[in-house]
This record gives structure tokens, sequence and C-alpha cells, in this order.
């Protein structure tokens, strides 16, 4: 996404917060989801698009998700749908692949978990890396920039 947009995109990873940052379980009511918050919206609020992205289990991330929505009704909300299998097969190809196995990620994985109002477009496995970037270009009003927004700029979402 980045390489699409260019400057004034912030990525924020739940996987860099929570595990790297913090070194914490995911809970519920863990630090992460606080710190991820404060994050998101302090980029927003420097004039930042943001992508948010993590397994973000409705129902420990779910509120605070919420919040941002209704705080940032200009938002675009995705869910990549990732059957078992295909989540395995791409954890094998990733770095942290080591770092935790299939016995971990089946108590993180949850088909279809979407939030309960239903907000995101859902991205099917099968579409590929640049489908799935120009989607999201598309669907949140991207569009490709050179340049790092003000920090007087109004909020982005």
């Amino acid at each position: 996404m980045r390489a699409a947009y260019g400057r004034g995109l912030a990525i924020v990873s739940q996987d860099v917060i929570r595990r790297q940052i913090l070194r914490e379980h995911d809970v519920p009511g863990g630090v992460n989801i606080g710190l991820i918050d404060t994050i998101t919206r302090h980029a927003l609020g420097a004039g930042y698009h943001v992508i948010l992205e993590g397994i973000l289990a409705a129902d420990r991330y779910g509120p605070m998700l919420q919040a941002l929505r209704r705080d940032h009704p200009r938002s675009a909300w995705f869910y990549l749908d990732v059957s078992w299998e295909e989540t395995l097969r791409r954890h094998a190809g990733r770095p942290q692949r080591a770092e935790f196995g299939a016995e971990q990620m089946r108590d993180w994985y949850q088909p279809l978990g979407l939030l309960p109002d239903r907000c995101e477009t859902v991205i099917a496995e099968t579409s590929t890396l640049e489908a799935t970037v120009q989607l999201i270009m598309r669907d949140a009003s991207l569009a490709p920039s050179c340049t790092r927004p003000s920090h007087d700029a109004s909020p982005k979402s």
C-alpha cells in the first residue's frame, strides 16, 4: 500500500505494537488495544491516512474499532477472508514462521470474524495483491501522494 500511495500513509500494525513493542499476549483488555487506538487517532489527527492491520478479533478489538469508525465516519473497512489452509500456506513463507506455528495460530484464527455492524468490505483470498491494493485505494478514495501532510491538516480516514 505504501508503494501505491506514497507519503502520508501510516501503517499501524497490531503485530508490531503487541508482539514487538509491548511483548504482550493477545488477551481481552490488553494494553495493545489502547495503544493501537492512540496511535491510530494521533496519525489521523495529524492528517495521515491510516491502515490499521492485524488479526483484530471482534470480541477483543470490536469496541475500539467501532469507536474509531464512529469518530471517523469517512473510513473504509476491509476484511481479508482467508481459509485456514491458505493461512498456513502463507505463514510458511513469512519470516515469523519460526516464532509461532499452527497450534498457536489455531487459537487466533477466526473465520469471517466481522464486526457486529458488518461494515467491512470482504476481500477473498483469491484476490491478487495488485487487485487488493487497487480495491482498497478505490474504496478508501486514496489517490497517490508525493508529500507528507502538514501538522495542521484536518483529519482524514
